[in-house]
């Protein structure tokens, strides 16, 4: 084990610096510091496009597109399924009869009905939809915001990638590269109502001249090991400090967290619940500077009672996911900022016998917005019983590499896997020019 693996299982000493704890799958704000100091590649070699930043909505479970984004009015009972379809505010677009408000911002998305891949495991249909590859069993792929992280580093002494409320599954991690480019994880949901993000205040009891004390211990311990192993690891630490305390003792970076500085009324409208105030934490992060924003939000895994699962599910989703888009569309914010709401795949066509639907990656739907995408249009569509891709089918490929082209990320750069393997960002996809403004 060389010097930089035993500095890092080294829990006494990061334990002077480490002033808050780790979430389950999600770095804290310590490793995430400490782990960028000492990455291996340090490539900004991609220049910004015309989305800044992305917020990842991911539905989790595999939502039926019949019911929300892709609805059948004219197939038979057993296909159309228990909910009707609404008219949005665009001509010839309808979604599911629950979607009231998103159907009042249709004119600023791209409704993409022909999203496929062969996955219908919930795994691996979720690799799938957040790293632009399939599952392999010789190597783990890092997610979008991982590539990104890599590629463009942070901004506003802010980590470049955050998840809400935390780092959702292991395919949203960082791969085949460093754990510097995994993600930040809040550690609470901004819904609870003492809402307090992980590492970002002391602790009760350390006062600032305590913590600046503890740093002034932590340089002389450095100095120690230095000078016993010689090596050139710790050196790379510094870094790590230094960025650690400007983000603790930063109020900038602490105002991004600061959900408590947004107006009531605001809160009202986006939803004081979880869907609301995810969504509301998220247009916040990216307003200060976070590159990538991933949101978790419900379980969409509907084999039974499709018609009152989605009851449950949508109303606030709906609300919040349409107030963001005003929301970021009113901050000037909207042609930078590219929205994603996926899930790992769709839902049978016909109705099952406990009046739900099972497992379908034949076809289903996402939806885009922003970015420096087009606006108030449908990609693709699937045939009149959504069970397949009619036209334009959208691969996993291929919305990888457009959402990577509005970012200026090159999909065809290759990064460095283990045993200096060179891998693509993405493996043969294709920008969709059709939705590209």
């Amino acid at each position: 084990m060389d010097s930089g693996s035993r500095y890092a299982r080294s829990l006494s000493r990061r334990g002077f610096l480490h002033v808050g704890t780790c979430t389950a799958l999600g770095l804290s704000l310590g490793d995430f510091f400490r782990m960028k100091a000492r990455a291996d590649q340090k490539h900004y070699e991609s220049v910004e496009g015309k989305a800044k930043s992305v917020i990842h909505i991911f539905l989790p479970g595999g939502m039926a597109h019949q019911e929300s984004f892709d609805p059948k009015p004219l197939a038979p009972p057993e296909y159309r399924g228990p909910l009707g379809a609404i008219n949005s505010n665009v001509e010839g677009i309808q979604f599911g009869e629950l979607w009231k408000n998103t159907a009042q911002v249709a004119d600023k998305l791209v409704v993409v009905r022909s999203m496929t891949h062969g996955e219908a495991a919930h795994e691996r249909g979720t690799h799938n939809m957040f790293t632009g590859y399939r599952p392999s069993p010789a190597l783990q792929y890092p997610s979008f915001g991982s590539v990104i992280s890599h590629e463009f580093g942070s901004k506003n002494s802010l980590p470049p990638y955050v998840c809400i409320p935390g780092q959702p599954n292991e395919f949203a991690g960082s791969g085949y590269l460093s754990s510097a480019y995994g993600p930040f994880s809040l550690g609470a949901d901004p819904a609870g109502g003492s809402f307090k993000v992980q590492d970002l205040a002391l602790p009760g009891g350390i006062t600032e001249g305590r913590f600046n004390r503890r740093r002034s211990i932590l340089d002389g311990i450095d100095n120690h090991f230095k000078a016993l192993e010689k090596s050139d690891a710790l050196t790379a630490m510094d870094t790590f400090y230094q960025d650690a305390y400007k983000l603790i003792s930063s109020p900038q970076a602490r105002d991004a967290f600061a959900l408590d500085k947004e107006a009531d009324k605001l809160k009202d409208e986006y939803g004081r619940n979880e869907a609301g105030m995810r969504l509301l934490m998220a247009r916040r992060l990216v307003e200060s500077g976070v590159r990538f924003v991933s949101v978790t939000y419900g379980g969409w895994d509907h084999h039974d009672n499709i018609q009152g699962a989605m009851g449950g599910q949508v109303p606030n989703f709906d609300k919040a996911y349409a107030r963001l888009i005003n929301d970021l569309s009113e901050r000037g914010l909207l042609d930078s900022t590219l929205v994603m709401v996926t899930s790992e795949f769709g839902r049978t066509p016909k109705i099952n016998a406990t009046a739900g639907r099972d497992h379908w990656p034949k076809v289903f739907s996402v939806l885009l917005a922003g970015g420096g995408l087009k606006k108030g249009m449908v990609y693709g569509s699937s045939d009149a019983l959504g069970a397949e891709p009619e036209n334009d089918p959208m691969t996993v490929e291929n919305l990888a590499t457009t959402v990577y082209h509005q970012l200026g990320i090159n999909s065809d750069k290759e990064l460095m896997a283990p045993g200096a393997r060179p891998i693509e960002i993405v493996d043969g996809g294709n920008v969709i020019t059709d939705i590209v403004a």
